[in-house]
């Protein structure tokens, strides 16, 4: 009988805890209308953060590819995990938001699988069978660290659709967490394509 009190007054515990914790976290103090959902600026410095070196692979390809292969393009880069269902939903606007632009080739869509039990296998069957045509990799240790460090521990936590915009110049724009629908992404998207 000990045993299972001991294991249900962790479970209490943890359930206390995660109670506490705040609902959504927002990216910045200061207040957006509603209506423009405006990236905030992360500055960045002369040079891009170490993490735009560091290699990726891949899982539906193998391709090895890195943050700064895709200097002077605009990339979208979202954090995720197979086992999220807000990932899917997420991903899937992004797909619309590919078709809404035209498949512009100078959008490139990243999709970092932030789960350290996940790896490329896994998240080839996930990207494939959904269709989603775009670069799935597992994230690295030193990149999830990197984008927990320098963004925020959130970047870490799928459910909640954190998101960057990379643009041309190489700055590294937050997007406010939560799901995105198409329309909403291509309207944060498209003047960073028109520069």
């Amino acid at each position: 009988m000990k045993p299972y009190r001991s294991l249900l007054d962790v479970l209490v515990f943890a359930l206390v805890v995660s109670a506490c914790a705040p609902a959504q976290t927002r990216v910045a103090d200061t207040p957006k209308p509603a209506a423009t959902a405006v990236p905030t600026l992360v500055p960045t410095a002369a040079t891009t953060p170490e993490w735009f070196d560091m290699e990726l692979t891949d899982a539906q390809t193998g391709e090895v590819f890195t943050m700064n292969d895709y200097a002077g393009k605009v990339v979208l880069v979202e954090t995720m995990a197979i086992w999220c269902p807000n990932c899917i939903v997420q991903a899937n606007e992004v797909r619309n938001l590919h078709e809404l632009l035209g498949n512009p080739d100078d959008l490139i869509s990243v999709s970092l699988d932030v789960d350290f039990n996940e790896d490329e296998a896994s998240l080839k069957e996930y990207a494939s069978g959904y269709g989603f045509d775009w670069h799935f990799s597992v994230a690295p240790l030193l990149v999830a660290r990197a984008l927990g460090n320098l963004y925020s521990a959130q970047y870490l936590n799928p459910p909640l659709s954190p998101m960057l915009i990379i643009d041309r110049e190489g700055n590294v724009h937050q997007l406010e967490y939560g799901r995105k629908d198409a329309v909403t992404l291509q309207r944060i998207v498209e003047p960073y394509l028109a520069e």
